[in-house]
């Protein structure tokens, strides 16, 4: 993605060019995620914005927006479970009982949260795609499936057992690679005896829903 320097950004800002399009500085968000993320999952990171982009190319999406969403989709993630609900808790952000169970899911709240305060993310398609990427949620809009999909399939990723298969389709439909992303994660939940939160077995009963309709 092309870099745009802050005296660049100042004079885009200044005479309103663009046609009122947000215009961010990767170079600076790329600089705060990097002193704060865990070199892996920075790396991951990286890999989840560039794919969101090429998935947004194939799509017809803003790809510069998916790629700022991409980037900070994890923002939150160095944080800890205990510091993730003081966070939402001194923030006044909602937990569920299922993120009290596994806190780990709070890195989507706690990120868009973040996202907004302290990269001044104002877009609320990316805030919102920032928000439900780790369990997704029923119908979701093209930027979440992005999102979401990216975040399954980027290079960096080797584990899951039908990845290949998924990154072929996710560039062909990207309904069906979300079921199938769903399928195999509470596949992988269950066998692990691990929590399940509501809102995956959700979104996995309506994607379920309308590939059978």
């Amino acid at each position: 993605m092309p870099y745009i320097d802050e005296e660049e950004l100042s004079y885009i800002r200044r005479m309103n060019l663009y046609d009122k399009k947000e215009v961010y500085d990767l170079k600076l968000i790329k600089k705060n995620l990097s002193d704060h993320l865990k070199p892996s999952r920075y790396a991951h990171t990286i890999g989840v914005a560039d794919t969101a982009a090429a998935l947004a190319m194939k799509y017809g999406y803003d790809m510069n927006k998916a790629y700022v969403a991409g980037l900070l989709h994890d923002c939150a993630k160095y944080m800890t479970n205990d510091e993730l609900l003081a966070y939402c808790n001194k923030n006044e952000l909602s937990v569920t009982e299922g993120e009290k169970k596994a806190p780990h899911l709070l890195h989507s709240k706690a990120g868009a949260y973040m996202a907004k305060q302290d990269y001044h993310i104002n877009d609320d398609e990316i805030l919102h795609a920032i928000l439900v990427h780790t369990t997704g949620q029923p119908n979701m809009n093209l930027l979440d499936k992005i999102i979401f999909v990216a975040d399954y399939i980027e290079p960096n990723r080797d584990k899951a057992i039908r990845l290949e298969e998924i990154r072929q389709i996710a560039f062909w439909n990207l309904d069906f690679a979300i079921l199938m992303i769903l399928e195999d994660t509470i596949s992988y939940i269950k066998d692990k005896n691990q929590f399940l939160d509501d809102s995956t077995l959700e979104t996995f009963q309506f994607y379920l829903k309308e590939k059978n309709s």
